[in-house]
């Protein structure tokens, strides 16, 4: 990252499906079976469970990296009352990435902005970032900013990439980190799209090079990394957190088909999360 840290490739997210739910089976799950970034949020409404999920898995906090977001201020909270109660749920002393969740909960973005580098400052979180972020926010953040945004997690994957080429080359030219949610939209909430024949053809090519199995949605896992883009997802199944996991292990993309997917995905626009 631009801050001289470094943010693991693969996160579990303790939104969506887990959305104000208990989440501590779940992230204790993902823990042992071997991610060590869980990326948490306060709108979730479920970081106690994040925290007790961790606690649970009995792995050094060392070890692991842990991001929440900042969501709506309440009336008479500060952004650091929001993160020392964030800190308490999730039950350690700092994060290692803290993030405005959503630029238009906050009616002044350079204001926050300057509080969450106060907490950065302080060490109650190491790294600082956005999240759902477009250009016109990022240039408000600028303006005042004396530590830029080191991410801006945002929803991407082959769908989205002929809209989000403005919003990358903002993030290229200010080294920001993008992170990516929603990556597997292309098979999960488009299914029997356009996409669907590229991405088998690469699974089956990774796959007799490998000797391994290699779904579709790996494929776009593989893309992301390929980008150098770290991918958040999600599941409650045993199985599903190994496929995961066990795209780390399996070659890269080649350029081709990087092309391949960017040119045939942007034929198609879906955007499954709402665009501030």
């Amino acid at each position: 990252l631009n801050d001289g840290t470094s943010i693991p490739w693969l996160a579990f997210g303790s939104g969506t499906a887990l959305y104000g739910k208990d989440a501590s089976d779940a992230v204790a799950a993902a823990i042992r079976a071997g991610f060590r970034h869980i990326d948490a949020a306060q709108m979730y409404a479920n970081e106690e469970h994040v925290g007790a999920g961790v606690a649970a898995a009995g792995v050094p906090r060392a070890e692991l990296y842990i991001t929440t977001k900042l969501h709506v201020l309440p009336a008479g909270k500060t952004v650091r009352d929001t993160l020392v109660e964030s800190l308490a749920k999730l039950r350690v002393d700092y994060v290692d990435l803290f993030l405005i969740h959503m630029p238009n909960a906050h009616p002044d973005l350079q204001a926050t902005w300057r509080d969450v580098e106060a907490l950065q400052k302080e060490g109650l979180t190491r790294t600082i970032g956005v999240s759902n972020f477009q250009p016109e926010h990022l240039a408000q953040i600028f303006e005042v900013a004396t530590i830029p945004p080191a991410v801006n997690q945002i929803e991407y994957h082959p769908y989205v990439f002929k809209a989000s080429t403005e919003l990358i080359a903002v993030h290229d030219k200010h080294k920001i980190v993008t992170t990516s949610y929603g990556g597997l939209t292309p098979i999960i909430r488009v299914q029997g799209g356009v996409l669907d024949p590229v991405l088998e053809k690469i699974a089956r090519r990774v796959a007799s090079s490998t000797g391994q199995s290699v779904t579709q949605g790996q494929v776009l896992q593989l893309w992301l990394r390929k980008k150098g883009i770290p991918c958040i997802t999600t599941t409650g199944k045993q199985e599903r957190l190994k496929e995961h996991l066990a795209v780390g292990s399996l070659p890269d993309l080649t350029e081709e088909e990087v092309a391949a997917i960017e040119r045939v995905g942007s034929t198609v626009h879906y955007r499954a999360f709402v665009r501030v």
